[in-house]
């Protein structure tokens, strides 16, 4: 299974949407970075993608965006593809 890191928020309704599009696809095991009350650690993933913005998906390294992104992905039939990487 690919490794997945998402950046979020314990608040964001988007983060929650992202969080359960991936484990009706099987993601069980992730990285999850909470940004709450976290100024450096938010700072450091727009560093990283260049949005502030949560949630911030990334499968195997490579950043697929936020959670309207990943749903895109996953209705082109690229999500299942990339995870199964």
């Amino acid at each position: 299974m690919a490794q997945v890191t998402i950046y979020s928020s314990d608040y964001c309704p988007y983060c929650q949407r992202a969080k359960a599009l991936l484990q009706a696809r099987g993601v069980t095991d992730y990285e999850e970075i909470v940004v709450d009350g976290q100024p450096a650690v938010r700072a450091a993933m727009a560093e990283r993608v260049g949005r502030t913005s949560v949630p911030q998906i990334f499968i195997n390294g490579q950043h697929v965006g936020g959670c309207d992104d990943l749903h895109a992905l996953d209705a082109r039939g690229g999500l299942v593809p990339l995870l199964a990487a």
